[in-house]
C-alpha cells in the first residue's frame, strides 16, 4: 500500500452507523446487511463510496476521496457484492451486461462494472444523498442560494418557467431540482422520468418513471425517450427529465415546445458558458443541426441555473442564464 495514501486516508473501525437520535429501526437491519463490508461506511455525512479493481475502498465525506485503511475486498467478494446490490433493485450485472446501475434505499445510487470491462476486478461507485429532502429555504440557509437568487427561483416556479439545471457531477443538480419542484402548488401533477430513480420531491402528487434494462435474453428494454412519450399521456402539469444525455432530450424539447410549461431537466456542464456546446452535442445525437437545435432550445427553456462545487465541497448556484440566438443563428447563453 502507498504510504502517502495511508496517511491521507481514514482507518476502518467499527462505529455506530448513525447518531442515537437517527438509529435505524430493527426492520432496517436486512437493508444494511446487503451492503456487506461497506455497511459500516454508510454514515450520514458520506457522499460517495468507491471500490476499485484492486479491492481498495475510498470514501468521500464532502472534501474529496480518502482511502479507507484496514478494509480491502477480494475480487470474488467485490463481484458478489456488486451482483447482490444490483439484484436488490431488480437489475442484473453479469458477463452479458457488465455495466449497470440501480437506486437503493431511497437515497443511494449504485453503479457497477465487472471484468473484463474493468481490468483487474469489479468497480463500485456509490452515490449517497442525504435522506432528508431540502427545501429552497433550507438551501438558502446553507448558502447554496443567496436571497436575491431565492426570490428569482420562486418567481420562476410561480410563472411555470421551463428550467434547465446544469453543473458538474456532484454539484447538487438533483437536490436543487427537488427543492424547486416542491414549491409547485399541491394541485399540480408532476411526472418525473429518470434512468435510475434519484429525485425525491416533497410534493403530494408525483409520478416517477424509471428506465428498464434488457432482460437476460436482451429483450424488454424501455428507454428514457419512450418514457417521455408515455409521460405525455399521463396529463402532467410539470414534465421533468432527471438527466438529459441522449434521445430523450429531443422528446423533452418537443414536449416543452408544444404547450407543456413548468417542465425541467438537468444537464452535465462544467460552466454556464459550456452549456451551448453540450446542448449542440445532444442535438447532433438527435440528428439536428446547430441552427435547428438553437431555435428549438431557445423556445423551450426560459432559464438556465448553473451549480458549482467548491474545493471545500460546498455547493453553490454560480449563475443564472438565458439561452439566445447569436448572429450566426447558433445557440448562445447570457448571464441573467
Amino acid at each position: 500500500m502507498d504510504a502517502r495514501a495511508g496517511e491521507a486516508g481514514e482507518r476502518f473501525v467499527a462505529r455506530p452507523m448513525l447518531a442515537p437520535a437517527e438509529a435505524p429501526r430493527a426492520g432496517d437491519a436486512p437493508q444494511l446487511a446487503v451492503w456487506g463490508p461497506l455497511a459500516g461506511l454508510l454514515d450520514a455525512d458520506v457522499t460517495d463510496i468507491f471500490v476499485n479493481p484492486d479491492g481498495s475502498v475510498w470514501v468521500d465525506r464532502g472534501t474529496g476521496a480518502h482511502l479507507v485503511t484496514g478494509l480491502h475486498l477480494a475480487p470474488r467478494e467485490a463481484r458478489e457484492l456488486a451482483t447482490r446490490l444490483l439484484a436488490q433493485g431488480d437489475r442484473h450485472v453479469d458477463e452479458a451486461t457488465p455495466c449497470a446501475d440501480v437506486a437503493l434505499d431511497g437515497h443511494r445510487r449504485v453503479h457497477a462494472v465487472l471484468p473484463p470491462i474493468s481490468a483487474g476486478g469489479a468497480v463500485l461507485s456509490i452515490r449517497q444523498a442525504r435522506p432528508e429532502r431540502w427545501s429552497l429555504t433550507q438551501l438558502a440557509e446553507r448558502e447554496v442560494v443567496d436571497e436575491v437568487c431565492l426570490d428569482r427561483l420562486r418567481d420562476l416556479v410561480v410563472r411555470r418557467a421551463n428550467l434547465l439545471i446544469t453543473g458538474a457531477a456532484g454539484s447538487g443538480k438533483t437536490t436543487l431540482l427537488a427543492a424547486l419542484l416542491a414549491e409547485a402548488p399541491p394541485s399540480e401533477r408532476i411526472v418525473v422520468v429518470e434512468d435510475v430513480a434519484e429525485l425525491r420531491v416533497a410534493h403530494p402528487h408525483v409520478v416517477a418513471l424509471s428506465a428498464r434494462q434488457p432482460n437476460l435474453e436482451g429483450r424488454g428494454a424501455i428507454g428514457l425517450d419512450r418514457l417521455v412519450r408515455e409521460a405525455l399521456r399521463m396529463r402532467p402539469d410539470r414534465l421533468v427529465v432527471g438527466e438529459c444525455r441522449g434521445p430523450e432530450f429531443r422528446e423533452l424539447l418537443m414536449a416543452l415546445n408544444t404547450g407543456h410549461d413548468g417542465g425541467a431537466g438537468t444537464l452535465h456542464a462544467n460552466s454556464l458558458a459550456d452549456v451551448p456546446a453540450r446542448l449542440e452535442a445532444l442535438g447532433a445525437l438527435a440528428g439536428w443541426g446547430p441552427s435547428g437545435l438553437a431555435r428549438q432550445t431557445v423556445s423551450a427553456f426560459d432559464a438556465v441555473i448553473h451549480l458549482g462545487r467548491r474545493d471545500d465541497g460546498a455547493r453553490r448556484i454560480e449563475a443564472l442564464g438565458r439561452l439566445r440566438l447569436d448572429a450566426r443563428d447558433r445557440l448562445a447563453v447570457e448571464q441573467w
